[in-house]
This record gives C-alpha cells, structure tokens and sequence, in this order.
C-alpha cells in the first residue's frame, strides 16, 4: 500500500503540472505524513541526494556537456558533413544520410541526444531546404537522428544507468555500439524510400556535392581529421583501457579546446569562459533534478519496491517476452513526458532486478530503456527534439510531429530487433570479455 501511494502521489503531481524536481522531493513525503513509522525522513533524503550527485563517474556528465558546447560551437558538425556528403552526395538520399551519419558521428562526441539535435540541425536543415528537400521531412529527420546521441557511446543516460545499477559503464558504452548504428540505418532506409518516392532536385545537389569535390578528397580528408578523430580518441581510449569514461570525458574537453581554437580556429580564446558558463547553465538544472531523482530512488529501495514489485510482475507476467513488451510500453510512454536522465536514474533499480529475474541481462535491459526514451525525445506531445528542430526548419512543431511518424515507426521496428535479439546490444561486449 505504501509504494501504491508514493506512485499514485508520484504521477498526479506531474498530471497537476509540478516542477518534475519538485514531484520527486514532495512524492516520497506524502506516505511518510500518512505512516511516520516509516524508515526514511527528509534529512535522509537529503543526504540521499547530496551524496548519491557527489560521486566520481557523474563527473564524467559537465564534462561531456562542455565538450559537445565547445564543438558545436566550433563547427564540428560541418566538418563531419563534408567528407560524408563528399563519398555519398550524389547517391539517392545521399545528403539526407549524410546528415543521420553525421547525428551518429556527433553523438560519439556529445553523448547527448538534444546537443547533437542542435548542432546537427543548425547547419543541415538549412542547408538540405536550399537544395530543395522538404523542411518537414528535414526537422523531422534531425530530431529523430538526435536521439542517437543517447545510445551511442560516450551516452549520458548510460553513465546514470551505470550508476544506479552498479554495471560497468565502459561495458554500457560497448552495448551501444551495433544498437546505434542499427537504428541509423534503419533510419536511412527510410529516408532512402522518402526520397525515390517524392524525388530530388538533383541539380543543385550535384552543384553542390561538386563544388564540394572540386576541393579534392585530401583537402576535405584534412579540414575533416580532427573532426573525425574525436570520437575516435574518446572511445579509444575508453575500450583499449587507457583512460575511464570519465578521465575520457575530461580528455574530451582538452580536445575539444584544442581543435577549436588553436586548429579550426572556431572558438577565440576569450570565447571558452563564455562557454563554460554556457555549459554550466545547462548542467546545474539537471544535477538538482538529478539529485532528487537519486533520494527518490533511494526511497524505492528502503520502501524495498524492487523486490515486491519483481514478487509482483514475475507472478503476474512470469515470462520474459512479456516483461520485455511491457519495459518497451513503459518506457516509450514515459519518455513522452520526462527527460531521459531522470527516468533510468527511477526506473534502473526496479527494472534491472526485476529483469534478471527473469533472465535479461541487465547491459541489455539498459540499452531497451535508453533506446525507447530516445524515441520519447521526438515523441508529441512533449518530444524535446522536436521543438529544437522544428524552428530551424521554420515550421511549427505540430506540422512537424506528423512528418516524424514514419521515423518514429522505422525507429520502433529497430527497437524490437535490439528487444528481441540480445546479441544485438551483448555481441561486442561479450567479445570484450
């Protein structure tokens, strides 16, 4: 009865439209008024908080955020674009898979699904309407191709699936890998048939692709190497054993200092304090959220709602295939109303128990978790990406939520592959062993 109230107290805060901060300090109240035996106060809590938000890998988060601030910044999405649209331009969809390789490159830099939305869309939206594409298809594609940003690696969302549920980050990383690349193919695919099915002007893509090539591969090869090499060293680094994903994010920085402002010459000098505070801005909102989100689970555990919820679904469900199905409707819903950080720091430790108990790796439950809230981030009514997309594209978000049905379904299809085929998520980290 008490976890029955701490949820339903949960969910119609957030229906009464409570600060989603604000939900996850006041809900774990409200059954402690109704029972003052319980074993928990709000000093506890606060502890909780604080202590879970100080900890060494979550360092690895402000750091990932600043160096996808500098990057963007610093053009690297454009360099990335460039020597992509220089081998497949003049292909069918070529530009517009292009852009989703781009998404998947950046991604391998920023770890987070609106940062490569942003950076992404910025120079490819514009770019793709100039040569005739559809800016709804286009805001539609970036927002979806953003979502990427959280499933391969280095991702954000699986340093706090790694931290709630004690699993080897770099080994999250490594599950990633074939999941993020399956989806962006899946995502191309798509694209592919949108595009012999509504035609190109190819025209002013040949123009361009040409222009482009009139520079000569080893000079794009050389405006484009640093760019590349990003990812390259950050996830290098991480599975040779050099550095962990934190030291790899901080390395992340340093780099991205580098590139910008002393190769590319991007960013001035006096630029990377303005950045900083940039960054800052946005990861102080997400560590106090991340912070109550934490205490709250903290609550979960001392309520000891892993175990009697698993009691719960191993009676009723008692079969692995529908725990799946079940996770994939959880998550997709939830990811429709609440940020990606947040639901796995909540979830994690009452899910990945549940599901070894029935016989799902918990590696791979956090790759379904963190694939269905990146198709949350792009999910009406509240798809964040979509509403950083869609005013690139100049379009309202409503136009533009209907043009990402048809990404969302190919992303759905990819999603039961990784759900129902664990090699999928397990096959290179198994190798790794």
């Amino acid at each position: 009865m008490t976890i029955l109230i701490l949820f339903l107290s949960f969910f119609l805060l957030m229906f009464l439209g409570v600060p989603l901060f604000a939900v996850m300090g006041i809900a774990p109240l409200v059954p402690k008024l109704i029972n003052p035996t319980l074993n928990y106060n709000m000093m506890a809590m606060i502890r909780w908080g604080v202590g879970g938000a100080d900890s060494t890998p979550i360092l690895a988060i402000p750091m990932f955020i600043l160096a996808g601030v500098i990057m963007s910044r610093g053009g690297i999405s454009k360099k990335l674009f460039d020597v992509f649209a220089y081998f497949i331009g003049k292909r069918k969809a070529g530009l517009p898979c292009a852009a989703i390789i781009t998404a998947l490159f950046y991604g391998a830099i920023s770890g987070s699904g609106v940062a490569t939305a942003a950076a992404v869309g910025s120079m490819t939206i514009p770019l793709l309407m100039e040569l005739g594409y559809d800016g709804k298809f286009c805001a539609a594609m970036v927002a979806t191709a953003g979502g990427l940003g959280v499933i391969i690696p280095p991702s954000i969302p699986f340093v706090f699936y790694g931290m709630m549920t004690g699993e080897s980050v770099g080994n999250m990383f490594t599950a990633g890998v074939l999941p993020g690349i399956l989806i962006a193919v899946s995502l191309m695919v798509y694209a592919y048939i949108y595009c012999n099915k509504k035609g190109e002007d190819k025209e002013k893509i040949y123009a361009m692709v040409d222009a482009l090539r009139s520079k000569g591969l080893f000079l794009v090869f050389k405006e484009s190497f640093w760019a590349i090499m990003s990812p390259v060293i950050i996830l290098g680094g991480i599975y040779s054993g050099i550095v962990t994903p934190t030291e790899a994010a901080t390395v992340s920085v340093f780099y991205s200092i580098f590139v910008s402002v002393f190769i590319y010459k991007t960013v001035e000098k006096n630029e990377v304090g303005k950045l900083l505070r940039e960054s800052i801005a946005q990861y102080a909102p997400m560590i106090l959220i991340l912070a109550l989100a934490m205490a709250f689970a903290r609550t979960l555990t001392v309520l000891k709602a892993p175990i009697i919820i698993g009691e719960f679904v191993s009676a009723k469900l008692g079969s692995k295939i529908v725990f799946l199905l079940a996770v994939n409707l959880l998550m997709f819903m939830l990811g429709m109303f609440m940020d990606t950080g947040p639901a796995v720091v909540i979830l994690a430790p009452i899910l990945a128990p549940v599901g070894a108990m029935l016989g799902v790796d918990p590696i791979h439950l956090g790759v379904i978790m963190v694939a269905n809230l990146a198709v949350g981030m792009v999910t009406p009514p509240f798809g964040l990406n979509l509403f950083i997309s869609a005013p690139l594209a100049n379009e309202p978000v409503s136009v533009v939520s209907k043009s990402v049905l048809p990404f969302i379904f190919t992303f759905m299809i990819a999603l039961m592959i990784i759900t129902f085929v664990p090699d999928v998520s397990m096959l290179l980290v198994n190798m790794m062993k």
